[in-house]
């Protein structure tokens, strides 16, 4: 019995090691790239609102590259020459979460764990002795969101547009873009069902 416990728990302390380095997110991708047409040149476009900020855009933009050159596009030499315009954009948006608006918190429901920590039934201390439920308040937590668009450069037609969501307890993104660019782009030039869980590595780079 033993034997069998500290190997489930030794399964459960590897599969939370992986998942550290992993990013599970939900995209969605929408594409109208010809199907006779192959990957390019790309060079990132800005919008004016973006030009106000060139810190921020040199962040996306050096977390996109990897996923534009994976997708099987080089950057442009020139600009004024790509083949396609690429354009950014980033976002992360706080909720306050209450188990009461999860209509099935008491009886240990899908966001219980999500928001809370750990499901319900879980045993916790309290001046009353010990109970079964989730001792936790209200709870912050962040939904972090990049989009990426490529357009023709020579016609401006819009191409590939992808959405990459996920969330968690902190609104930090930086070391999560690479690995969400990674995510809308990973199908490219495919569409696919909307939205759809990816998962992507994390790496140094990211």
């Amino acid at each position: 019995m033993w034997k069998f416990l500290t190997i489930l728990a030794t399964i459960v302390v590897l599969s939370g090691c992986a998942s550290l380095n992993e990013l599970r997110s939900d995209v969605s991708t929408y594409s109208l790239w010809p199907a006779d047409r192959q990957p390019g040149t790309y060079a990132f476009e800005r919008l004016p609102s973006q030009q106000m900020n060139a810190e921020q855009q040199n962040l996306l933009e050096d977390a996109a590259h990897r996923a534009m050159q994976q997708a099987g596009f080089t950057p442009a030499a020139d600009p004024k020459t790509a083949d396609v315009t690429v354009t950014l954009g980033a976002r992360v948006t706080a909720y306050d979460r209450s188990p009461y608006d999860d209509p099935f918190w008491w009886r240990g429901g899908l966001y219980s764990s999500r928001f809370y920590g750990y499901p319900y039934p879980f045993p916790y201390r309290s001046g009353l002795g010990l109970h079964f439920g989730v001792p936790f308040g209200p709870s912050t937590t962040y939904e972090r969101e990049v989009a990426l668009l490529i357009r023709d450069r020579q016609s401006g037609q819009p191409l590939y547009e992808a959405r990459v969501t996920n969330d968690g307890y902190s609104p930090s993104i930086n070391s999560l873009l690479a690995a969400m660019f990674e995510a809308g782009m990973k199908d490219f030039p495919a569409g696919g069902a909307n939205p759809r869980r990816v998962v992507t590595p994390i790496t140094a780079q990211s």
